[in-house]
C-alpha cells in the first residue's frame, strides 16, 4: 500500500465535505424537511468515508515500514562486519527488498550520490517516513555515524529494541480485540432491544399500534432511536479506534460501519 501524505488527507477531507454539503442541500431542496435525518447521515458518510479509507491505507503502510526496520538493521550490521562504512552499508541494503521501505532507502542513497551529506539525507528520510520508530532511530543513527568506530554495537540492540516493541504492540492489539468486540456487541444488543420493543411493545399481533400510539408518534419514536443509535455508533467507533490502533482518528472507519449497521436496521427492519 502507498504512503498517503498529510496534504492528500486534508484535500480529500475538503473535497468530500464540499460534495457532502452540496448533495445534502440539493436533497433537502428536493425532498424537503422530512428527509433531513437521512440527508445528514448520508452527508456524514460521504464526508468521512474517503478520510477513513486513506487513513487506513496510510496506517498499513506505516506498520509495514516499521516491520521491516529490524531486518534492515541486521543487514547494516552484516555489511559493517565486512568493513563497509555506514553510507556504503545503507546503499547495499537499498538493493534488497524491504517492502515500502526499499523505495525510501533508494531515495536516500540517490540524495547522497547527488552531493547531499549523510546526515541530511537521513533526516530527510525520517521526515518522509514519519513513523514513531523511524523518528526515534534516525537521531541514534546520526550519533552513531558521528562517533565512528563499532557502529554495529548501536544497530544490533536497536534492531532488537524495535522487534520487541513490535511484538509488544502486536500483543497489545490481541488483548484489546475482545474489548473492541464488546463495543460491537453492545450496539447489536441495543438494536435487538429496539427491535423487540417495536415488534412487541409498540405493535400488537394484528399489526396495530398498542396504547393508542399514533403513526406520527411511532415515527417520532423511531427517529429518536435512530438518533441514539447513530450517536452510540459514532462514539463507540472512536473508542474502538483508540483502543485498537492508538488513535481516535483510526476509529472513523469503525464509526461509519457501526452507524451504517444501525441506520439500515432501523430504516429497513423496523
Amino acid at each position: 500500500m502507498p504512503k498517503i501524505a498529510v496534504k492528500t488527507k486534508k484535500l480529500a477531507v475538503v473535497v468530500s465535505v464540499f460534495i457532502a454539503v452540496a448533495l445534502s442541500i440539493a436533497g433537502f431542496l428536493v425532498l424537503g424537511v422530512g428527509a433531513v435525518d437521512d440527508l445528514v447521515f448520508a452527508g456524514f458518510v460521504i464526508a468521512a468515508a474517503p478520510y477513513a479509507v486513506l487513513d487506513y491505507i496510510d496506517y498499513k503502510w506505516r506498520k509495514s515500514v516499521d516491520a521491516q526496520l529490524p531486518e534492515l538493521f541486521r543487514s547494516i550490521v552484516q555489511a559493517q562486519d565486512t568493513g563497509m562504512t555506514l553510507p556504503q552499508a545503507l546503499e547495499t541494503a537499498s538493493k534488497r527488498e524491504y517492502g515500502p521501505l526499499t523505495g525510501e532507502l533508494k531515495k536516500m542513497t540517490n540524495q547522497i550520490s547527488w552531493g547531499a551529506s549523510f546526515e541530511e539525507s537521513l533526516l530527510s528520510f525520517g521526515k518522509r517516513v514519519g513513523t514513531v520508530l523511524t523518528l526515534r532511530t534516525v537521531p541514534m543513527i546520526i550519533e552513531a555515524s558521528r562517533s565512528g568506530g563499532h557502529v554495529e554495537k548501536v544497530f544490533d540492540p536497536m534492531g532488537k529494541f524495535i522487534q520487541t516493541t513490535l511484538l509488544l504492540e502486536k500483543e497489545r492489539k490481541n488483548q484489546t480485540k475482545p474489548y473492541i468486540a464488546i463495543i460491537y456487541i453492545a450496539l447489536f444488543v441495543f438494536l435487538f432491544t429496539i427491535a423487540i420493543l417495536f415488534k412487541t411493545f409498540f405493535t400488537g399481533v394484528d399489526g396495530l399500534s398498542l396504547f393508542s400510539t399514533s403513526e406520527d408518534n411511532l415515527f417520532n419514536i423511531k427517529q429518536t432511536f435512530l438518533h441514539l443509535t447513530l450517536i452510540q455508533g459514532f462514539f463507540g467507533g472512536l473508542v474502538a479506534g483508540k483502543m485498537g490502533e492508538g488513535h481516535i482518528s483510526s476509529g472513523v472507519k469503525h464509526s461509519i460501519l457501526m452507524m451504517l449497521m444501525g441506520y439500515l436496521t432501523i430504516r429497513f427492519f423496523l
